[in-house]
């Protein structure tokens, strides 16, 4: 599979069939995705990877009390939504069914080998996660190259504690996403929706397209 092709057909799977992903399929995108690029080659990121009926059941008891509230929110009005209502359903599905799915994969990282140069700005820190996220991402391309379909949620990094407990996380290490990772019931999509070149790329200053639009490069 091209690259390019991976990369536009990489969406967030929410029906996922009942085959389990074989221990040769994850240990491949694995392999592949420890070569994502991270800050001075610390390798903070760990992974731990959920099958058990009851550990599975058990996050999705951690899961829906967080996912219900948002839902009936987005249901009534006050919760804004910027989905369609079909997503939502299929949102709601995927969170209602998170117990039966293949596999979770809990993305972990060694704070010990973060670096953030952001925390003094005086607004959310996001810098460490640049030596988290490609690694995950690559995951993701890894396993679609394979057939493999995945959605990530961080939902459930809002309940860290209890995550850390059930999963036996060592102190000194967070828990930054969880990747449900599994056969899609549905198929893979051939179209995603996303912002076109010309409104996400600037040239030299924020306010000025790098692409106008309707131009021909």
């Amino acid at each position: 599979m091209e690259l390019s092709t991976a990369m536009r057909t990489t969406g967030t799977c929410r029906y996922f069939r009942e085959d389990p992903v074989p221990d040769e399929v994850l240990y491949a995108a694995f392999d592949a995705a420890r070569f994502g690029p991270q800050g001075g080659n610390r390798q903070p990121v760990r992974w731990a990877v959920v099958r058990d009926p009851a550990r599975k059941q058990a996050l999705a008891d951690l899961y829906l009390p967080l996912w219900r509230p948002y839902y009936a929110g987005l249901n009534d009005g006050s919760v804004a939504a910027n989905a369609l209502p079909k997503t939502l359903l299929d949102a709601n599905h995927f969170a209602e069914n998170l117990a039966t799915v293949p596999a979770i994969l809990v993305l972990c990282a060694e704070l010990a080998g973060l670096h953030p140069t952001d925390t003094e700005l005086g607004r959310l820190s996001v810098v460490g996660g640049a030596s988290i996220y490609p690694t995950m991402q690559n995951v993701c391309l890894a396993l679609r190259e394979q057939g493999v379909a995945s959605a990530i949620t961080t939902l459930l990094c809002h309940q860290e504690p209890q995550v850390r407990e059930l999963l036996g996380l060592p102190d000194g290490f967070i828990t930054a996403a969880h990747v449900v990772v599994g056969y899609p019931e549905r198929g893979f999509p051939t179209r995603l929706t996303r912002r076109p070149v010309e409104d996400i790329v600037s040239l030299e200053h924020f306010d000025t397209p790098m692409f106008p639009a309707g131009a021909t490069v």
